[in-house]
């Protein structure tokens, strides 16, 4: 009995100061990832840890307008070929929209067509969808506009430079550390930490803005702060009332927060489902039109699509770019293979939800599971009669 509650004095005394170190060295956001994510079993964010953060709502809209239904819905099966790679990287949903009609959809594990996930990076697409609509309603003057106007923190050095559009097309030149699976990265630190807004104004310009491309997921973060302090509103908010609600989304949307009613992290973590989902890469098919309504400027959206640099062909303004088969294709992704793949050319949207991906084995920007979905989708559009 002795033994046991020596035992017990050290390890209350050894977790005692395991938490002080934390809170020492100002690293105690990582009590928080190990309670929401390591103690669900997983190394990593995952596809429905909103249900372990505070989020905004972002109500369903008030006239939802349900996708059409092809007459030969779900007639032609999954290759076997995109199966085994559902399998493998555990999909969880599979969404083909032909002509603005569902025409094949598959879902795995426990989830159905209303089922939420994390969309990840994704939400960079709707953010940068956001500042095209700030700059349509005269809210943010135009690309061009500097971040200082809103932020005089960065008033000095390179970033006095630094545009609202090199933040979409990430090319800020902001020290950040785009690494997910440390747990001391300033991306991990971000997606626990409860004072997002300190940790983005933190940062410091390190190269110059403007001249070439670099992932960073804080930069979405702070044109998502550009554009809560032009419009006066929260960004899910926002989004809600000039996206969500005219685009008739059918189910209501959650987006985290870094507290309770705090701002929203907008460089990832909107969770919906994979229609809902759909309708961002409908209103870019359709240059910003929905409904005979232009609720997106269409010279934005040509912009957004199009490579900003070069030598980076690969992105745009908050959009991923492929050119494969002599299609021009863009597309929203997400940390673990979330897509919203979008083909105007043959009015093709392709929605992958799920837990892995598989990183390109050639040296590719784009990963091998993007092209399994897209060359397997055409073989399934082949068996159409």
């Amino acid at each position: 009995m002795r033994f046991l509650k020596k035992l017990l004095l050290w390890s209350v005394i050894v977790f005692a100061t395991i938490i002080a170190l934390l809170y020492l060295f100002k690293v105690d956001y990582l009590i928080k990832a190990v309670r929401t994510i390591y103690l669900n079993g997983h190394t990593t964010a995952f596809l429905k840890d909103y249900t372990e953060f505070d989020n905004r709502v972002i109500p369903k809209s008030h006239t939802p307008q349900p996708w059409a239904t092809s007459k030969d819905y779900n007639a032609v099966k999954p290759t076997a070929e995109l199966e085994k790679w559902h399998q493998k990287l555990g999909t969880v949903a599979f969404l083909i929209i032909k002509n603005d009609s569902v025409w094949n959809e598959s879902y795995y594990d426990d989830y159905e067509k209303n089922s939420k996930s994390n969309s990840f990076s994704m939400a960079k697409s709707i953010v940068s969808a956001s500042l095209g609509k700030a700059i349509m309603q005269g809210k943010i003057k135009n690309l061009d506009q500097r971040v200082s106007d809103f932020f005089s923190e960065f008033n000095n050095g390179t970033s006095a430079r630094m545009t609202v559009g090199d933040l979409s097309s990430m090319a800020s030149g902001l020290d950040w550390d785009e690494s997910y699976y440390s747990p001391f990265s300033i991306t991990t630190r971000a997606y626990f930490d409860d004072d997002l807004n300190k940790v983005i104004l933190g940062l410091k310009g390190v190269d110059e803005p403007g001249q070439s491309y670099k992932y960073l997921s804080g930069n979405t973060q702070l044109l998502a702060m550009c554009i809560e302090k032009a419009t006066g509103k929260s960004l899910a908010d926002y989004v809600a009332e000039n996206f969500w609600e005219p685009m008739g989304a059918e189910n209501e949307a959650f987006w985290q927060t870094d507290h309770k009613d705090g701002i929203v992290k907008a460089y990832c973590c909107f969770a919906s489902n994979a229609r809902d989902f759909a309708r961002f890469g409908k209103l870019y098919k359709q240059h910003g039109m929905w409904n005979g309504k232009q609720i997106l400027d269409s010279t934005f959206i040509a912009k957004s699509t199009m490579p900003r640099f070069e030598d980076s062909p690969e992105y745009g303004y908050g959009w991923w770019l492929c050119d494969y088969k002599n299609k021009k294709i863009f597309y929203m992704r997400g940390h673990l293979g979330q897509y919203v793949i979008v083909i105007p050319q043959d009015d093709l949207i392709i929605v992958r939800l799920g837990n892995l991906t598989q990183r390109s084995t050639k040296g590719s920007p784009h990963s091998d599971d993007f092209f399994v979905d897209i060359d397997e989708t055409y073989k399934m559009l082949a068996q159409r009669k």
